[in-house]
């Protein structure tokens, strides 16, 4: 297939990029670079050494003798560009990463907050909207997240994507209808997300657009079997506290002598993946696309879920780490449950990569490893859900009172 990968130069669009390559598909990369300007504006760069795209694709080609192709976009500010290039290459599928990926970050001033939502709504409608406008039959695969359910406890699994519910009609009967699961979202982040939801069931149902929407929970790890080929096709690490997710910071943590920051009681459950097997699933999900007229097609990205102080207890035990206990700069339940579903993925194949299995290896792989890149003032997470709670949450683990950088 030729395949457009739509903010590929990021986290995950990068080793999906090359996961697909390697399976002989033509892989065409859209991306504006955002995220490298966010690490300058942030003050702060990835954990492994990064090269520019060009590099990149390059030294893959070198390789592999495969091809990435790369094309400088912007799909939230770029749409005559995007659909005309849509238009000459028609590609037959697209996988669409291009959007603001970080809650913290989405949430550290009105700035920011505008930013995140003027960037991933306009990215996800212009790129449809110029698929109907060529009637482009491609099948769009959207990462998504957990976060659209919310992390509230109500006692009962959260199904893929869709609740079916009885509602009584006039004439008092029942009637069933499937809708998607009630939208929870935490922050602006994921409040974007949501938002896709909406304009996906919209496009799907008034021009039966195939679409795939993975709601995916937290990615840990750094390596997959392509990006070992060579030093130079590393992915990304973020440790910093707007865009290092819980269990890789605390990976970090634990390499540089640092406490492991829980933040509130830790109570906080979340799902998890390896990036391994997220780029599986998105190769899945392209493989197995929905009928042309049907529903939106849900997945529930992710393999198991965890409490944060239990993760931290977990790698305080293999490393020997302390654990520093700090007030929560998050609104949300002190304590929550999670319980999903995700048989979809499972039935289809996949066989996941265990915290237990791996952990071990990201420590001395990548933490140890390139722990003298760290700057330990951008460890600790600075930014507020609330102006009330940014009044309380202002030390680190270290007593160094904390900046948000806006």
């Amino acid at each position: 297939m030729k395949i457009a990968i739509m903010g590929g130069d990021g986290f995950v669009g990068w080793p999906t990029s090359l996961h697909l390559s390697n399976a002989g598909h033509e892989i065409h990369i859209l991306d504006n670079l955002s995220r490298r300007w966010i690490d300058t504006e942030l003050g702060v760069q990835s954990l492994t050494p990064m090269d520019s795209i060009q590099e990149r694709t390059r030294i893959w080609h070198a390789e592999t003798g495969r091809k990435i192709h790369f094309h400088l976009i912007d799909l939230a500010r770029d749409y005559e560009l995007l659909k005309n290039w849509l238009a000459e290459e028609r590609p037959d599928a697209i996988v669409h990463f291009a959007e603001q990926r970080a809650a913290p970050y989405s949430m550290k001033s009105d700035r920011h907050k505008n930013y995140t939502v003027n960037n991933n709504v306009n990215a996800t409608h212009n790129l449809l909207n110029a698929m109907v406008e060529l009637s482009l039959d491609a099948h769009l695969v959207h990462l998504g997240t957990m976060g659209v359910y919310g992390y509230s406890t109500v006692g009962a699994a959260i199904p893929e994507g869709y609740l079916s519910v009885g509602i009584e009609t006039m004439d008092g009967r029942t009637v069933e209808q499937d809708i998607l699961y009630p939208a929870n979202p935490g922050s602006i982040y994921h409040m974007t997300k949501c938002l896709d939801q909406l304009i996906f069931q919209f496009y799907a149902k008034n021009d039966a657009l195939r679409i795939t929407d993975l709601h995916q929970g937290i990615v840990w790890g750094t390596h997959t079997d392509q990006t070992r080929r060579h030093a130079q096709l590393v992915n990304r690490f973020d440790y910093d506290g707007d865009y290092g997710t819980v269990l890789n910071r605390f990976l970090i943590q634990a390499a540089i002598g640092y406490p492991l920051t829980v933040h509130g009681t830790g109570g906080q459950t979340r799902a998890f993946i390896h990036i391994q097997d997220s780029v599986r699933c998105i190769e899945i999900a392209l493989n197995n696309p929905p009928a042309r007229g049907s529903k939106v097609e849900i997945f529930n990205q992710m393999t198991e879920t965890h409490r944060v102080r239990d993760l931290a207890q977990m790698i305080s035990s293999m490393t020997g780490a302390q654990i520093a206990w700090l007030p929560n700069p998050r609104k949300e339940a002190a304590e929550n449950d999670l319980v999903v579903h995700n048989e979809k993925f499972l039935a289809l194949g996949l066989e996941p990569t265990t915290l237990k299995e791996g952990l071990l290896d990201e420590v001395v792989d990548v933490a140890k490893k390139f722990a003298y890149r760290v700057d330990r003032s951008r460890v600790p997470a600075v930014s507020a859900w609330t102006k009330e709670i940014a009044t309380s949450v202002n030390r680190d683990p270290e007593g160094n009172q904390l900046k948000s950088v806006s």
